[in-house]
């Protein structure tokens, strides 16, 4: 460490107080020359006496080092950053989403920048015969036998994120923006608030294991309140939060400096308090207990489609819900499959970095399961986790997805920089954060344009992408269209790395080992 050890700055000290006595005896305008130097050694004696150990060795220019950590994130980010190695997403994405939300061409010259023989690299093979889907095509019906008032879906939507933690102008804009192209706009777990509703889109409510919005006093669902608001038109699917890719067997999380009058009153929280939602919901505690609920929201919500959404963890559970379907006969609409590569909520870093399954693998082990159980043909399964691009939704639908959700490409479409201070309330951009100052930059016409444009071009992408493979419809892709580059030896299909269930192979033993392990495992009465 270089530096400016106690020594050198008590000869400092003396040096600027002999030229200040200099000054004044000369010229008492010379000491307007010395004001910054004299302005320093209160700062430097204060360093002597800091809580730093740079500091009290270092005064003053010890400053340089908690200023250069401060600003660091940004120049990796605009200086040092290349085109692949940003994340959670890197400059090419990112640019990407921008040039699409501005209704800009994302064209490229010059060939790949990518490195394509890098491990973890995905690839298609593409066809000769092309096709070109319908424009149907780019939506699917979700609502199985049990469901009253099945939607027809985009292919892509916006996923959970709630007011409180977006402002409420993001909210306006994404809101809007969906209703101009004519998708769904999930609400998170924060509840149903006025800007949800402002603009007339259709609506995903989701419930956490806080019930937001149809919660008692003592934290409990409340029936009457969530079949009131479950009523309104424009909510179109009611989704069950089981966890999610951020922090999955973990609570969500809103830091009290973003707990607002208004967002309390949305929640049905007290204000100025850290939210904390619990790590699992106290009405159930079985798989049966968990489809009872689910089938309980559908009866309220008039038979609108319902399902649950989860980040995979132990996979013998997942078989035990399968298990819990076939012994109850309670089917889901919908399940949605988080990734754990996390998401826009704030978590702990461990939770982030160390637990759950990875997208990718996650959706195909899940389509597997349903496949093998019998109950593939009932559920519509929606991919969310790290889709921004249309191949990313090809390879989510490849491997068993029909349909895919979006939460931090929407943001970038309304003005995220990736700055990462959304749990901070200090966004710069105004879309994760609560202060009226900040969120005053968010121009919510402009930004639901951009909502829309984002949508519109990807969606198409992904149906183009579909054609070149030669395929005429999305539902007939398959994971064998996919390729993966191990770190060693050449790439495999999707369909090599991940062996298919037969149908109703679980049923009758004609499964692979593992999955026959899992499903030995589970139980319907057990997590």
């Amino acid at each position: 460490m270089f530096g400016f050890p106690i020594p050198l700055f008590a000869l400092y000290a003396c040096l600027v107080l002999g030229l200040s006595g200099l000054a004044l005896w000369l010229e008492p305008l010379w000491l307007w020359a010395l004001g910054p130097f004299l302005l320093s050694l209160p700062v430097g004696l204060y360093d002597l006496y800091s809580r730093h150990n740079v500091l009290r060795n270092y005064p003053l220019v010890g400053h340089i080092r908690y200023l250069m950590e401060f600003i660091r994130p940004e120049l990796r980010q605009y200086l040092f950053e290349s085109e692949q190695s940003g994340r959670p997403y890197n400059r090419e994405q990112r640019t990407v989403i921008y040039e699409r939300a501005y209704g800009l061409p994302d064209t490229s010259p010059f060939g790949t920048i990518r490195d394509v023989e890098a491990a973890g690299a995905d690839f298609a093979e593409h066809s000769l015969a092309v096709k070109t889907p319908p424009a149907s095509a780019g939506r699917h019906r979700i609502g199985g036998e049990q469901c009253a008032k099945p939607y027809d879906a985009s292919r892509l939507n916006i996923s959970a994120m709630s007011f409180g933690s977006l402002s409420s102008n993001a909210v306006l804009a994404m809101n809007k923006g969906a209703h101009m192209g004519g998708f769904a706009h999930n609400t998170g777990e924060g509840g149903i608030s006025e800007y949800h509703l402002a603009h007339g889109a259709d609506l995903i409510w989701e419930i956490g294991t806080g019930y937001f919005g149809c919660r008692t006093r003592e934290g409990r669902f409340d029936g009457g309140a969530f079949e009131a608001k479950a009523a309104g038109d424009t909510v179109r699917m009611i989704e069950l939060k089981l966890s999610q890719g951020a922090k999955p067997s973990h609570g969500g999380v809103l830091p009290a400096n973003k707990v607002t009058e208004e967002i309390a009153r949305v929640r049905e929280i007290d204000p100025w308090t850290t939210c904390v939602s619990p790590p699992a919901h106290p009405e159930f505690d079985t798989p049966a207990g968990l489809l009872e609920f689910v089938a309980r929201l559908r009866d309220l919500s008039g038979g609108k489609p319902t399902g649950f959404k989860l980040c995979l963890g132990r996979k013998s559970e997942f078989m035990a819900i399968c298990k819990a379907m076939r012994e109850t006969g309670i089917r889901p609409d919908f399940i949605t499959v988080d990734g754990a590569e996390g998401g826009t909520g704030a978590a702990p870093v461990e939770f982030s970095d160390s637990l759950g399954t990875y997208i990718n693998e996650g959706i195909n082990f899940v389509h597997n399961a349903l496949v093998g159980a019998g109950l593939r043909d009932d559920i519509r399964l929606l991919a969310s986790g790290k889709v921004a691009m249309g191949f990313d939704m090809l390879v989510k639908c490849a491997l068993g997805a029909d349909g895919c959700n979006a939460a931090r490409p929407f943001m970038f479409a309304v003005g995220c920089i990736q700055s990462r201070r959304c749990h901070t309330g200090t966004c710069p951009t105004g879309v994760a954060t609560q202060s009226p100052q900040r969120m005053r930059a968010l121009d919510v016409q402009g930004k639901a344009i951009r909502v829309h444009n984002y949508h519109r071009l990807t969606l198409q992408s992904f149906l183009d992408l579909t054609g070149a493979l030669g395929i005429a419809h999305p539902d007939e892709l398959t994971p064998d269209l996919i390729y993966h580059r191990p770190e060693f030896g050449p790439a495999r299909t999707y369909a090599e790395l991940y062996p298919a269930t037969p149908p109703g192979g679980l049923l009758d033993g004609d499964a692979p080992d593992e999955a026959l392990r899992h499903w030995r495992q589970a139980s319907a009465d057990r997590f």
